[in-house]
């Protein structure tokens, strides 16, 4: 099922605000995928190989991780709304998406690697669905990773003497699949019946 996912590029357009970033994007109308996608993609191919630290400690690729078709998200376990929300939300179109047969999987990747340890991270993931997938790593890592999937975050200062800091992030869920790679986001407006729906479509088109 191999397939080189060709990207057309187009035009991109990065807007930061408060963390959230949009990408408006260009496809080949050639795409398997095409009656599936809401998005279209440029400004270079989203996605690629990736070394991290799993939440069991373990260091991990892309290829450990990428065995499934996964919702992979990019957040931090201190964010106190966006992240938790997002990542509830993705639980919740796995769920769906079990019940109707299909076989997946979430991703959960700390873009603050300072505080988000493998024990946080397994702490977390666990309260959100038993089948998350925690990673973390070292700022490096961690950074070629958000590179790879074009995410922004930035870490907010804290007032001195003040030990809590926020992070400025982007929310787009990314659709990974097995083999193929990168195929589709979701923004934050997504619920997880439509997550589910156009996830179960990929699916389908790719013959997995």
């Amino acid at each position: 099922m191999t397939r080189i996912y060709a990207l057309v590029a187009a035009a991109i357009v990065v807007i930061g605000i408060g963390g959230a970033a949009a990408w408006t994007f260009l496809k080949s109308p050639e795409d398997q995928f095409a009656q599936c996608s809401e998005s279209t993609v440029a400004g270079g191919a989203i996605g690629g190989p990736f070394t991290l630290v799993s939440e069991t400690g373990a260091t991990v690729t892309d290829a450990d991780v990428i065995t499934r078709p996964t919702l992979l998200y990019f957040g931090y376990t201190y964010c106190p709304d966006v992240c938790p929300f997002d990542a509830a939300r993705n639980a919740e179109a796995a769920d769906i998406l079990t019940e109707r047969g299909y076989d997946v999987q979430t991703a959960f990747i700390s873009i603050d690697p300072e505080r988000d340890t493998p024990e946080v991270l397994a702490e977390f993931t666990d309260y959100m669905h038993p089948d998350m997938i925690g990673l973390t790593g070292t700022p490096e890592q961690v950074k070629a990773a958000s590179t790879a999937y074009k995410t922004y975050y930035r870490k907010q200062e804290p007032e001195e003497g003040d030990e809590f800091y926020l992070v400025d992030h982007s929310t787009f869920t990314y659709l990974v699949l097995p083999e193929i790679g990168f195929v589709e986001f979701y923004r934050r407006e997504h619920t997880p019946e439509q997550i589910a729906d156009g996830t179960a479509c990929f699916i389908d088109a790719a013959g997995a």
